[in-house]
Protein backbone atom coordinates (compact mmCIF):
# COMPACT_ATOMS: atom_id res chain seq x y z
CA UNK A 1 0.00 0.00 0.00
CA UNK A 2 1.41 3.30 -1.10
CA UNK A 3 1.63 5.96 1.93
CA UNK A 4 -0.42 8.80 0.80
CA UNK A 5 -0.91 12.28 2.45
CA UNK A 6 -3.47 14.84 0.65
CA UNK A 7 -5.46 17.78 2.25
CA UNK A 8 -9.00 17.38 1.86
CA UNK A 9 -12.44 19.38 2.79
CA UNK A 10 -13.49 18.26 5.90
CA UNK A 11 -17.09 17.51 5.07
CA UNK A 12 -15.58 14.60 2.63
CA UNK A 13 -13.55 12.94 5.33
CA UNK A 14 -15.50 10.11 6.29
CA UNK A 15 -16.98 9.37 2.92
CA UNK A 16 -13.44 9.04 1.39
CA UNK A 17 -12.93 5.75 4.05
CA UNK A 18 -16.77 4.63 4.23
CA UNK A 19 -17.64 1.67 2.22
CA UNK A 20 -20.44 0.35 4.11
CA UNK A 21 -23.38 0.66 2.01
CA UNK A 22 -23.77 -0.52 -1.83
CA UNK A 23 -24.67 3.03 -2.65
CA UNK A 24 -23.41 5.98 -2.61
CA UNK A 25 -25.26 8.96 -3.43
CA UNK A 26 -23.75 12.39 -3.68
CA UNK A 27 -25.64 15.57 -4.43
CA UNK A 28 -24.77 18.97 -4.49
CA UNK A 29 -24.25 22.69 -5.90
CA UNK A 30 -21.47 23.87 -8.39
CA UNK A 31 -17.94 23.85 -7.07
CA UNK A 32 -18.38 21.73 -4.01
CA UNK A 33 -15.64 19.44 -5.08
CA UNK A 34 -18.30 16.00 -4.77
CA UNK A 35 -16.55 14.93 -8.19
CA UNK A 36 -13.36 15.50 -6.97
CA UNK A 37 -13.64 13.57 -3.71
CA UNK A 38 -15.46 10.85 -6.00
CA UNK A 39 -12.38 10.41 -7.81
CA UNK A 40 -10.06 10.24 -5.02
CA UNK A 41 -12.22 7.48 -3.12
CA UNK A 42 -11.82 5.27 -6.42
CA UNK A 43 -7.78 6.09 -6.34
CA UNK A 44 -7.45 5.09 -2.64
CA UNK A 45 -9.32 2.01 -2.68
CA UNK A 46 -8.18 0.92 -6.30
CA UNK A 47 -4.61 1.05 -4.65
CA UNK A 48 -5.42 -1.04 -1.74
CA UNK A 49 -7.71 -3.69 -3.61
CA UNK A 50 -7.44 -5.37 -7.14
CA UNK A 51 -10.35 -3.89 -8.77
CA UNK A 52 -12.05 -2.95 -12.03
CA UNK A 53 -13.85 0.49 -11.93
CA UNK A 54 -16.55 1.75 -14.07
CA UNK A 55 -17.01 5.28 -14.98
CA UNK A 56 -19.73 5.97 -16.92
CA UNK A 57 -21.13 9.52 -18.04
CA UNK A 58 -24.43 9.94 -20.67
CA UNK A 59 -22.29 10.88 -23.70
CA UNK A 60 -18.46 8.98 -23.67
CA UNK A 61 -16.51 12.04 -25.11
CA UNK A 62 -17.09 14.19 -22.04
CA UNK A 63 -14.73 11.90 -19.87
CA UNK A 64 -11.71 13.55 -21.31
CA UNK A 65 -12.21 16.85 -20.35
CA UNK A 66 -14.13 15.55 -16.73
CA UNK A 67 -13.63 12.05 -15.18
CA UNK A 68 -10.83 11.27 -17.17
CA UNK A 69 -8.69 14.57 -16.84
CA UNK A 70 -9.93 14.93 -12.88
CA UNK A 71 -8.59 11.22 -12.11
CA UNK A 72 -5.43 12.32 -13.90
CA UNK A 73 -4.57 15.49 -12.16
CA UNK A 74 -5.11 13.48 -8.92
CA UNK A 75 -2.58 11.21 -9.54
CA UNK A 76 -0.43 13.52 -10.76
CA UNK A 77 -0.86 15.95 -7.54
CA UNK A 78 0.00 12.99 -5.57
CA UNK A 79 3.28 12.09 -7.22
CA UNK A 80 2.38 8.96 -8.74
CA UNK A 81 2.41 9.59 -12.20
CA UNK A 82 5.15 6.97 -12.63
CA UNK A 83 3.24 4.31 -10.67
CA UNK A 84 -0.24 4.38 -11.96
CA UNK A 85 -0.71 4.86 -15.89
CA UNK A 86 -3.15 6.94 -17.31
CA UNK A 87 -3.58 5.86 -21.24
CA UNK A 88 -6.07 7.90 -23.29
CA UNK A 89 -6.31 6.15 -26.05
CA UNK A 90 -8.58 4.56 -25.19
CA UNK A 91 -8.99 6.20 -21.84
CA UNK A 92 -7.72 3.97 -19.25
CA UNK A 93 -6.44 3.74 -15.67
CA UNK A 94 -3.77 1.08 -14.66
CA UNK A 95 -2.50 0.57 -11.44
CA UNK A 96 0.46 -1.45 -10.17
CA UNK A 97 -1.67 -4.21 -8.33
CA UNK A 98 -3.67 -4.69 -11.43
CA UNK A 99 -6.62 -2.65 -10.85
CA UNK A 100 -7.87 -0.15 -13.80
CA UNK A 101 -10.92 2.28 -14.42
CA UNK A 102 -12.61 1.88 -17.62
CA UNK A 103 -14.64 4.47 -19.00
CA UNK A 104 -17.71 4.17 -21.30
CA UNK A 105 -20.82 6.24 -22.00
CA UNK A 106 -24.39 5.26 -22.30
CA UNK A 107 -24.86 6.75 -25.98
CA UNK A 108 -22.51 3.83 -27.01
CA UNK A 109 -24.76 1.01 -25.17
CA UNK A 110 -23.11 -2.14 -27.63
CA UNK A 111 -19.56 -1.39 -25.81
CA UNK A 112 -20.89 -2.22 -22.43
CA UNK A 113 -21.59 -5.69 -22.98
CA UNK A 114 -18.23 -6.77 -23.37
CA UNK A 115 -17.21 -5.48 -19.98
CA UNK A 116 -16.91 -7.95 -17.25
CA UNK A 117 -15.79 -8.06 -13.18
CA UNK A 118 -16.78 -4.78 -12.47
CA UNK A 119 -16.92 -4.84 -8.84
CA UNK A 120 -17.26 -0.68 -8.77
CA UNK A 121 -18.59 1.86 -11.08
CA UNK A 122 -19.20 5.67 -10.98
CA UNK A 123 -22.22 7.75 -12.62
CA UNK A 124 -21.31 11.27 -12.98
CA UNK A 125 -23.69 14.03 -13.40
CA UNK A 126 -25.95 11.11 -13.20
CA UNK A 127 -29.19 12.95 -13.65
CA UNK A 128 -28.40 13.06 -17.24
CA UNK A 129 -28.14 9.10 -17.37
CA UNK A 130 -31.70 7.82 -18.25
CA UNK A 131 -33.29 5.26 -15.71
CA UNK A 132 -33.44 2.64 -17.93
CA UNK A 133 -29.54 2.82 -18.20
CA UNK A 134 -28.87 2.88 -14.66
CA UNK A 135 -30.87 -0.43 -14.42
CA UNK A 136 -28.93 -1.32 -16.97
CA UNK A 137 -25.68 -0.77 -15.33
CA UNK A 138 -27.16 -2.22 -12.05
CA UNK A 139 -26.98 -5.70 -14.10
CA UNK A 140 -23.31 -4.73 -15.00
CA UNK A 141 -22.58 -4.57 -11.39
CA UNK A 142 -20.80 -7.97 -10.56
CA UNK A 143 -17.91 -9.81 -9.27
CA UNK A 144 -17.59 -13.45 -7.66
CA UNK A 145 -15.71 -12.57 -4.34
CA UNK A 146 -15.71 -8.43 -4.08
CA UNK A 147 -18.41 -6.60 -2.49
CA UNK A 148 -19.98 -4.21 -5.14
CA UNK A 149 -20.29 -0.64 -4.87
CA UNK A 150 -22.11 1.92 -6.95
CA UNK A 151 -21.29 5.65 -6.61
CA UNK A 152 -23.73 8.73 -8.25
CA UNK A 153 -22.95 12.23 -7.94
CA UNK A 154 -24.93 15.23 -9.46
CA UNK A 155 -25.87 18.35 -9.06
CA UNK A 156 -29.99 18.67 -8.49
CA UNK A 157 -32.34 18.97 -10.81
CA UNK A 158 -35.86 18.21 -11.01
CA UNK A 159 -37.95 16.53 -8.62
CA UNK A 160 -39.38 14.50 -11.72
CA UNK A 161 -35.95 13.42 -12.60
CA UNK A 162 -35.23 9.85 -12.03
CA UNK A 163 -32.78 10.37 -9.55
CA UNK A 164 -35.19 11.83 -6.68
CA UNK A 165 -37.95 9.97 -7.22
CA UNK A 166 -36.12 6.50 -7.22
CA UNK A 167 -33.41 8.14 -4.49
CA UNK A 168 -36.16 10.08 -2.73
CA UNK A 169 -39.53 10.65 -3.12
CA UNK A 170 -42.25 8.98 -5.51
CA UNK A 171 -45.37 10.62 -4.54
CA UNK A 172 -47.32 8.86 -7.50
CA UNK A 173 -46.06 5.25 -6.67
CA UNK A 174 -46.60 6.22 -2.74
CA UNK A 175 -43.04 5.61 -2.04
CA UNK A 176 -40.57 7.48 0.35
CA UNK A 177 -37.10 5.99 1.12
CA UNK A 178 -35.68 9.93 2.27
CA UNK A 179 -37.45 13.60 2.49
CA UNK A 180 -34.42 15.22 0.74
CA UNK A 181 -35.30 18.37 3.20
CA UNK A 182 -33.66 15.70 5.89
CA UNK A 183 -30.44 15.20 3.84
CA UNK A 184 -30.20 18.88 3.97
CA UNK A 185 -30.25 19.30 7.33
CA UNK A 186 -28.22 16.27 8.70
CA UNK A 187 -25.83 16.56 5.55
CA UNK A 188 -25.15 12.68 5.39
CA UNK A 189 -27.72 10.35 5.89
CA UNK A 190 -27.96 6.19 5.59
CA UNK A 191 -30.85 4.61 4.94
CA UNK A 192 -30.89 1.03 4.03
CA UNK A 193 -27.88 0.11 1.60
CA UNK A 194 -27.75 4.00 0.57
CA UNK A 195 -25.12 6.50 1.97
CA UNK A 196 -26.42 9.61 1.04
CA UNK A 197 -24.31 12.64 1.25
CA UNK A 198 -25.19 17.02 0.48
CA UNK A 199 -22.49 19.77 -0.07
CA UNK A 200 -22.42 22.85 -1.54
CA UNK A 201 -19.41 25.58 -1.80
CA UNK A 202 -19.25 26.51 1.42
CA UNK A 203 -18.15 22.97 1.88
CA UNK A 204 -15.14 23.46 -0.43
CA UNK A 205 -12.06 25.40 1.53
CA UNK A 206 -10.14 25.72 -1.61
CA UNK A 207 -12.89 28.11 -3.55
CA UNK A 208 -11.71 31.67 -3.79
CA UNK A 209 -14.32 34.03 -2.34
CA UNK A 210 -15.43 35.30 -5.49
CA UNK A 211 -16.51 32.07 -6.88
CA UNK A 212 -18.99 32.00 -3.70
CA UNK A 213 -20.06 35.95 -4.87
CA UNK A 214 -20.89 34.96 -8.06
CA UNK A 215 -22.97 31.98 -7.11
CA UNK A 216 -24.91 34.47 -4.36
CA UNK A 217 -25.63 36.80 -6.94
CA UNK A 218 -27.55 34.35 -9.13
CA UNK A 219 -30.41 34.82 -6.56
CA UNK A 220 -31.35 38.08 -7.74
CA UNK A 221 -31.70 37.17 -11.88
CA UNK A 222 -32.10 33.57 -12.15
CA UNK A 223 -33.81 32.26 -8.64
CA UNK A 224 -33.75 28.40 -9.71
CA UNK A 225 -30.46 28.49 -10.50
CA UNK A 226 -29.36 29.25 -7.37
CA UNK A 227 -30.82 26.78 -5.82
CA UNK A 228 -29.54 24.08 -8.14
CA UNK A 229 -25.75 25.63 -8.27
CA UNK A 230 -25.57 27.86 -4.80
CA UNK A 231 -27.99 25.75 -2.40
CA UNK A 232 -27.51 22.58 -4.07
CA UNK A 233 -31.27 21.40 -3.31
CA UNK A 234 -33.81 19.82 -6.18
CA UNK A 235 -37.04 21.36 -6.88
CA UNK A 236 -38.86 22.82 -10.05
CA UNK A 237 -36.11 23.19 -12.77
CA UNK A 238 -37.67 25.64 -15.07
CA UNK A 239 -39.91 28.02 -14.94
CA UNK A 240 -43.66 26.85 -12.90
CA UNK A 241 -47.08 27.27 -14.94
CA UNK A 242 -48.92 27.44 -12.11
CA UNK A 243 -46.84 29.40 -9.07
CA UNK A 244 -50.19 29.51 -6.96
CA UNK A 245 -50.69 26.03 -6.69
CA UNK A 246 -50.64 24.60 -2.90
CA UNK A 247 -51.58 21.40 -1.24
CA UNK A 248 -53.62 21.56 1.73
CA UNK A 249 -55.14 18.47 3.46
CA UNK A 250 -58.50 17.33 2.56
CA UNK A 251 -60.77 18.03 5.20
CA UNK A 252 -59.37 21.62 5.42
CA UNK A 253 -60.20 22.07 1.80
CA UNK A 254 -63.59 20.55 2.05
CA UNK A 255 -64.66 22.82 4.82
CA UNK A 256 -63.14 26.17 3.20
CA UNK A 257 -65.36 25.27 0.25
CA UNK A 258 -68.59 24.64 2.54
CA UNK A 259 -68.37 27.81 3.97
CA UNK A 260 -68.51 29.50 0.22
CA UNK A 261 -71.70 31.68 -0.12
CA UNK A 262 -72.00 31.25 -3.56
CA UNK A 263 -69.78 28.27 -4.86
CA UNK A 264 -69.58 27.45 -8.91
CA UNK A 265 -69.26 24.01 -8.91
CA UNK A 266 -67.48 22.15 -12.19
CA UNK A 267 -66.55 18.89 -13.89
CA UNK A 268 -63.88 18.61 -16.42
CA UNK A 269 -62.95 15.07 -17.97
CA UNK A 270 -59.95 14.80 -20.59
CA UNK A 271 -60.03 11.41 -22.44
CA UNK A 272 -57.58 8.35 -22.59
CA UNK A 273 -56.61 5.26 -23.05
CA UNK A 274 -53.04 3.83 -23.69
CA UNK A 275 -50.39 6.15 -22.80
CA UNK A 276 -52.65 9.15 -21.92
CA UNK A 277 -55.19 9.01 -18.89
CA UNK A 278 -58.65 9.36 -18.08
CA UNK A 279 -58.59 12.20 -15.44
CA UNK A 280 -62.11 13.67 -13.96
CA UNK A 281 -61.87 16.39 -12.03
CA UNK A 282 -64.31 18.27 -9.70
CA UNK A 283 -63.50 21.61 -8.48
CA UNK A 284 -64.93 24.63 -7.14
CA UNK A 285 -64.91 28.60 -7.63
CA UNK A 286 -64.90 31.18 -5.19
CA UNK A 287 -65.18 33.74 -7.67
CA UNK A 288 -65.40 36.72 -5.56
CA UNK A 289 -61.74 35.79 -4.11
CA UNK A 290 -60.57 34.05 -7.47
CA UNK A 291 -59.73 30.94 -5.80
CA UNK A 292 -59.83 27.52 -7.27
CA UNK A 293 -60.24 24.71 -5.37
CA UNK A 294 -59.83 20.96 -6.75
CA UNK A 295 -61.22 18.13 -4.30
CA UNK A 296 -61.77 15.18 -6.27
CA UNK A 297 -60.30 12.93 -8.91
CA UNK A 298 -60.37 10.12 -11.08
CA UNK A 299 -57.57 9.05 -13.16
CA UNK A 300 -57.20 5.89 -14.58
CA UNK A 301 -55.67 4.67 -18.14
CA UNK A 302 -55.84 1.14 -20.08
CA UNK A 303 -59.80 1.62 -19.36
CA UNK A 304 -62.75 0.81 -22.26
CA UNK A 305 -65.46 3.11 -22.45
CA UNK A 306 -68.22 0.59 -20.91
CA UNK A 307 -65.94 -0.04 -17.74
CA UNK A 308 -65.40 3.86 -17.52
CA UNK A 309 -69.23 4.64 -17.02
CA UNK A 310 -69.50 1.48 -14.12
CA UNK A 311 -66.55 3.35 -12.24
CA UNK A 312 -68.29 6.97 -12.18
CA UNK A 313 -72.04 5.66 -12.36
CA UNK A 314 -71.92 8.38 -9.16
CA UNK A 315 -72.25 11.33 -11.83
CA UNK A 316 -74.97 9.29 -13.72
CA UNK A 317 -77.42 9.17 -10.31
CA UNK A 318 -76.09 12.93 -9.55
CA UNK A 319 -76.69 14.66 -12.73
CA UNK A 320 -73.53 16.65 -12.27
CA UNK A 321 -72.64 17.87 -16.06
CA UNK A 322 -69.53 16.60 -17.16
CA UNK A 323 -67.42 19.11 -19.66
CA UNK A 324 -65.05 16.88 -21.67
CA UNK A 325 -62.73 16.85 -24.25
CA UNK A 326 -64.99 17.90 -27.48
CA UNK A 327 -62.02 15.82 -29.77
CA UNK A 328 -63.50 13.16 -28.35
CA UNK A 329 -67.18 13.27 -29.78
CA UNK A 330 -68.13 9.31 -30.29
CA UNK A 331 -67.06 8.66 -26.61
CA UNK A 332 -69.22 12.12 -25.54
CA UNK A 333 -72.20 10.55 -27.57
CA UNK A 334 -72.30 7.07 -25.96
CA UNK A 335 -71.49 8.38 -21.99
CA UNK A 336 -74.43 10.37 -22.83
CA UNK A 337 -76.75 7.30 -24.17
CA UNK A 338 -75.43 5.67 -20.69
CA UNK A 339 -77.49 8.56 -19.01
CA UNK A 340 -74.41 10.75 -18.62
CA UNK A 341 -74.98 14.87 -18.18
CA UNK A 342 -71.86 15.44 -20.71
CA UNK A 343 -71.22 17.76 -23.29
CA UNK A 344 -67.50 18.70 -24.97
CA UNK A 345 -65.80 21.86 -24.28
CA UNK A 346 -65.50 24.78 -26.93
CA UNK A 347 -62.04 24.43 -28.66
CA UNK A 348 -60.98 27.07 -30.92
CA UNK A 349 -57.07 28.33 -32.54
CA UNK A 350 -54.84 29.53 -29.37
CA UNK A 351 -57.43 27.86 -26.61
CA UNK A 352 -54.48 26.28 -24.98
CA UNK A 353 -53.07 29.45 -24.36
CA UNK A 354 -56.53 30.73 -23.60
CA UNK A 355 -56.69 27.72 -20.94
CA UNK A 356 -53.53 28.84 -19.60
CA UNK A 357 -53.83 31.83 -18.85
CA UNK A 358 -57.23 31.48 -17.49
CA UNK A 359 -56.39 28.80 -15.33
CA UNK A 360 -52.96 31.06 -14.16
CA UNK A 361 -55.62 34.13 -13.44
CA UNK A 362 -56.52 32.45 -9.72
CA UNK A 363 -54.92 34.20 -7.12
CA UNK A 364 -54.84 30.53 -5.08
CA UNK A 365 -55.23 27.25 -6.63
CA UNK A 366 -55.86 24.70 -3.71
CA UNK A 367 -55.94 21.01 -4.08
CA UNK A 368 -56.99 18.90 -1.52
CA UNK A 369 -54.44 16.12 -0.70
CA UNK A 370 -56.77 13.29 -1.89
CA UNK A 371 -56.13 13.73 -5.56
CA UNK A 372 -52.17 12.47 -5.73
CA UNK A 373 -52.18 12.57 -9.32
CA UNK A 374 -53.41 16.73 -9.44
CA UNK A 375 -50.46 17.12 -7.26
CA UNK A 376 -48.16 15.39 -8.95
CA UNK A 377 -48.99 16.55 -12.54
CA UNK A 378 -49.21 20.56 -11.64
CA UNK A 379 -47.52 20.97 -8.24
CA UNK A 380 -44.16 21.05 -10.85
CA UNK A 381 -45.32 21.72 -14.11
CA UNK A 382 -42.96 23.86 -15.90
CA UNK A 383 -42.82 25.12 -19.53
CA UNK A 384 -41.38 23.67 -22.51
CA UNK A 385 -38.40 26.14 -23.33
CA UNK A 386 -37.47 26.85 -27.44
CA UNK A 387 -33.87 26.34 -28.69
CA UNK A 388 -33.18 29.53 -27.34
CA UNK A 389 -33.98 28.98 -23.88
CA UNK A 390 -37.38 31.25 -23.89
CA UNK A 391 -40.69 29.40 -22.49
CA UNK A 392 -43.44 28.47 -25.07
CA UNK A 393 -46.41 28.99 -23.35
CA UNK A 394 -49.12 26.57 -24.30
CA UNK A 395 -46.60 24.03 -23.95
CA UNK A 396 -44.98 22.11 -21.17
CA UNK A 397 -42.56 19.47 -19.96
CA UNK A 398 -45.35 17.04 -19.19
CA UNK A 399 -48.15 15.89 -20.80
CA UNK A 400 -50.81 16.84 -17.70
CA UNK A 401 -54.07 15.06 -18.43
CA UNK A 402 -55.32 16.94 -15.21
CA UNK A 403 -54.57 20.05 -16.36
CA UNK A 404 -56.70 19.49 -19.74
CA UNK A 405 -59.66 18.22 -17.44
CA UNK A 406 -59.55 21.63 -15.78
CA UNK A 407 -59.49 23.20 -18.99
CA UNK A 408 -62.66 21.83 -20.09
CA UNK A 409 -64.15 21.84 -16.71
CA UNK A 410 -64.19 25.85 -16.69
CA UNK A 411 -65.20 25.96 -20.27
CA UNK A 412 -67.46 29.25 -20.40
CA UNK A 413 -66.23 30.67 -16.86
CA UNK A 414 -63.52 33.74 -16.82
CA UNK A 415 -61.47 34.81 -14.04
CA UNK A 416 -61.78 38.47 -13.47
CA UNK A 417 -59.42 40.84 -15.57
CA UNK A 418 -56.51 41.41 -13.17
CA UNK A 419 -56.34 45.04 -14.83
CA UNK A 420 -59.49 45.60 -13.34
CA UNK A 421 -61.97 44.96 -16.26
CA UNK A 422 -65.17 43.50 -15.47
CA UNK A 423 -65.78 39.72 -17.45
CA UNK A 424 -69.16 37.73 -17.09
CA UNK A 425 -69.07 34.47 -14.87
CA UNK A 426 -71.07 32.04 -17.87
CA UNK A 427 -72.76 29.18 -16.03
CA UNK A 428 -72.93 25.48 -17.52
CA UNK A 429 -76.23 24.64 -19.56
Amino acid sequence: MVAIQKEVNPHFEDFLFDWNQKFQFLVGGYGSSKSYHVAFKLILKLLSEKRTALVVREVYDTHRDSTFSLLEEIINDLGLSHKIRCGSSPMQVKFPNGSKIIFKGMDKPAKLKSINNVSLIWLEECSEIKYAGFKELLGRLRHPSLKLHMILSTNPIGEDNWTFLHFFKDERNKRIVLDDQDLYKERTVVVGDTYYHHSTADDNLFLPESYIEQLDEMKDYDPDLHRIAREGRFGVNGKRVLPQFSERPHEEVMEAIRRLRDPIERVGMDFGFEDSYNAVIRMVVDHKKKYLYIYWQYYKNHMTDDRTVVELDEFKKSRELIIADSAEPKTIQYFKQEGFRMKGAVKFGGSRLANTKKVKRFKKIICSSDCPDVIRELKYLTYKEDKNGNIIPDEFKTDPHTFSAIWYGLDGYEVSDLKGGSVSVLKPR
